[in-house]
């Protein structure tokens, strides 16, 4: 792990975005926050990703302590990705980065190019109890 610090820049800012960093890492997350997935399921979610990059990016945000990856004594072998607690720790932070694209694109007149972003019963829990 000490390799891997050293390849992360110092600014928190800059070292947050480099960790979520590539086209799949935050929606590969946000799949994750419902709870463990299998690889043929995230990739079922996932129609555009290839499992080469996939598996990639899964690999990437375990050495990052953003993924798990967990192993059943099974034949066949069964594998599950589940986000860990550092990883769930983003979903605030993504959704407001989706509410916050639903904004951009509201001010360019876009909206209707978007899929909506969706709040996990657990983040309207979260939401109701800050109220």
């Amino acid at each position: 792990m000490a390799k891997l610090t050293k390849r992360l820049p110092m600014l928190p800012a800059e070292r947050a975005l480099k960790v979520i960093a590539g086209r799949w890492k935050a929606v590969i997350l946000y799949h994750l926050f419902d709870g463990p997935r299998r690889l043929t399921a995230v990739k079922a979610l996932m129609p555009g990703i290839t499992e080469k990059v996939l598996i990639q990016q899964l690999r990437e945000m375990q050495e990052h302590g953003l993924v798990s990856r967990e192993i059943f004594a099974e034949v066949p072998a069964r594998v599950e990705y589940s986000a860990t607690s550092l990883g769930l720790s983003l979903e605030p932070i993504l959704l407001a980065l989706c509410q916050w694209g639903q904004h951009h694109a509201d001010e360019l007149d876009e909206k209707h190019r978007l899929a909506d972003c969706i709040i996990r019963p657990r983040q309207a829990q979260d939401a109701q109890m800050a109220n």
